[in-house]
């Protein structure tokens, strides 16, 4: 496989829960939890792309490393962009892994799982997914559905992603879980292009990759890690690690 940089974006002016790097999880920011499950997969050197000094701070006591970026950036694909160009500007690193920055139980094995597609060179964009198997989710718009064409064993072609129940009909339904690998070129690429109608309407970033013709391919995990996004989330992020300790 070529060289390999994780990246994991991280800001400060969440919505619903202000200041979540930082947020303390069993004695820790959040952020070093989530920097530590990247170390652990062993798949390329990790750095955190932070929007504050304060993030930088907390990741360097922890014995890691981060770069200043942007407080402008809309998504995380486009802060993670700006970090790459900091990060590696001699461009020795060919396939970029962004981990979101509030996944502090992601699995180093999903990390393994996105990276591991990205041997196959007609692959543009790796990703990941888990089997929806409590029956309230299937109808939520929260959790975002992949729909693809199996390619084999624990891998499918991403045909689409929606909020909608998908696909019709008797089956699994697959969560999509945020986490990307991508070939270099194609994350510039992705990031020049103008947000497409399909992602403004479903309000999903990765149709943008697909209306362009991109290939999309997802690899079926055991579970979904829990995305801290309120204060509900981090107690519930505490109780977990906080056991693990």
């Amino acid at each position: 496989m070529a060289k390999t940089l994780i990246l994991i974006p991280a800001r400060m002016a969440s919505t619903r829960l202000p200041g979540k790097p930082l947020a303390d999880i069993a004695g820790e920011p959040m952020i070093v939890h989530v920097w530590r499950r990247a170390m652990e997969a062993d798949a390329g050197s990790v750095v955190v792309a932070a929007d504050d000094p304060a993030i930088v701070s907390a990741v360097e006591q922890a014995g890691g490393r981060a770069v200043l970026t942007g407080f402008h950036h809309q998504s995380g694909s486009d802060r993670i962009f700006e970090a790459l160009g900091l990060a590696d500007p001699q461009g020795n690193c060919d396939i970029i892994v962004n981990v979101q920055g509030d996944l502090p139980t992601v699995e180093p094995a999903s990390i393994r799982a996105a990276h591991a597609l990205l041997a196959d060179p007609l692959v543009d964009i790796a990703t990941v997914a888990a089997e929806i198997r409590r029956a309230g989710e299937r109808t939520d718009p929260n959790v975002v559905k992949v729909i693809g064409s199996p390619v084999s064993p624990g891998r499918l072609r991403a045909l689409y992603f929606t909020r909608a129940t998908a696909p019709w009909g008797e089956g699994p339904l697959f969560h999509h879980i945020g986490l990307y690998a991508y070939r270099r070129a194609a994350l510039a690429r992705f990031v020049a292009l103008p947000p497409s109608p399909l992602e403004l309407r479903e309000k999903l970033e990765q149709l943008r990759a697909l209306e362009a013709g991109m290939r999309i391919d997802a690899a079926i995990v055991g579970e979904v890690p829990l995305g801290v996004d309120t204060p509900h989330d981090l107690e519930r992020a505490r109780q977990m690690l906080g056991n693990r300790r």
